[in-house]
């Protein structure tokens, strides 16, 4: 019987492999709403599906960090200034990003833990910000070093801001952290003549080197330090920017979704990337799932008559749900948060190889 079951599965499994019973994944989407006010953007996913980003408050003229645990939206408060933003959270529920101290005089990157903000301090300068937040809490971003001559790279370990330096010009930022402490960023190169994306590996910063153009940032890193950001193609030297995913060897031009520019943000331990592209004629920006080798329109995989124009995406958890912005009902952007949805056809492969499996038994 055991063997027969392997069988059918097998079956199964190769028949969804072909494509022949299985299309693009669809999703539902979620409209996270606001903190009474009315624009949201959400940043960043754990795998618990817990949500982070900024929104307006009531009056519009403030923005708070927010923190969607599934059903509603918290604020998390400041640092005892106006505003404040969330950018990256850990699979504890800690929250990653930046505030302005008391009085708005300078922003500073925050740890909030659950039940409070923590000032991560800086480099020595007046400002901070924190991007990305890994599963052992280690912090990375970016902070004017002593005398706000220049911005650099930080880790947070838990207790101290480490300065990871440059490619060898002035400035250097951070924005994604994976499990293994592994940075992913952008910095100025010597003679500050372009910026490169790095990989800082607990050592040293490597050039990721760049799209053949003359620039490159990156944002996102997952764990098997798979990089995604976007770069001048060959030939550009501004103007014009496609996402790229870095395997550990090469750097891999996504494409566009038909317009000049794309953007990568976002990537998970399977490898699918998020961004934004503009499409053809270049009239709109709409979010994209890079994925099997190709990109896509996630305003393709919505339900028919979502009301949503999806403009960004900024998130995707290893479960394949994915954050970012867009337009509801031709009103402003709010955040949304995506999840996908089994195919029916593969749910139903799978209740007739159980279903053979159970006749089997029975006879």
């Amino acid at each position: 019987m055991k063997k027969q079951f392997i069988v059918i599965m097998a079956s199964v499994l190769m028949l969804v492999g072909s494509g022949q019973v299985m299309a693009e994944t669809q999703y539902t989407i979620t409209d996270l709403g606001t903190l009474g006010g009315r624009q949201s953007y959400a940043y960043g996913i754990n795998d618990s599906g817990q949500v982070v980003g900024w929104s307006d408050i009531t009056g519009n003229s403030t923005q708070h960090a927010f923190l969607y645990d599934g059903t509603s939206m918290k604020d998390l408060g400041t640092l005892g200034g106006r505003h404040s933003c969330a950018y990256g959270i850990n699979d504890s529920g800690q929250v990653a990003g930046y505030s302005h101290i008391t009085g708005d005089s300078a922003w500073h990157a925050f740890l909030y833990d659950g039940t409070s903000m923590k000032d991560l301090g800086t480099l020595g300068g007046s400002f901070s910000a924190a991007h990305g937040i890994n599963d052992s809490g280690q912090v990375a971003g970016e902070s004017y070093i002593t005398g706000d001559s220049a911005m650099h790279a930080f880790l947070y370990d838990g207790t101290s801001m480490k300065d990871l330096g440059t490619l060898g010009g002035r400035h250097s930022c951070a924005y994604g952290i994976n499990d293994s402490g592994q940075v992913a960023g952008y910095s100025h190169i010597t003679g500050d003549s372009a910026w490169h994306a790095f990989l800082y590996d607990g050592t040293s910063m490597k050039d990721l080197g760049t799209l053949g153009g003359s620039c490159s940032w990156a944002f996102g890193i997952n764990n098997s330090g798979q990089v995604a950001g976007y770069g001048y193609p060959t030939g550009a030297t501004g103007g014009s920017y496609h996402a790229f995913l870095y395997d550990g060897t090469t750097m891999k031009d996504l494409g566009t979704l038909g317009g000049s520019n794309s953007y990568a943000y976002g990537i998970n331990d399977s490898g699918q990337v998020v961004g934004y592209s503009y499409i053809t004629g270049n009239s709109a920006d709409h979010a994209f799932l890079y994925d099997g080798g190709k990109m896509i329109d996630l305003n393709a995989l919505l339900p028919t008559g979502s009301g949503w124009v999806l403009g960004g995406a900024r998130g995707i958890n290893d479960s394949g749900q994915i954050v970012g912005y867009g337009y509801i009902n031709g009103g402003y952007e709010h955040a949304f948060l995506m999840t996908p949805v089994p195919e029916p056809a593969t749910l139903l492969l799978l209740g007739l190889g159980g279903l053979a499996l159970l006749r089997k038994h029975r006879a």
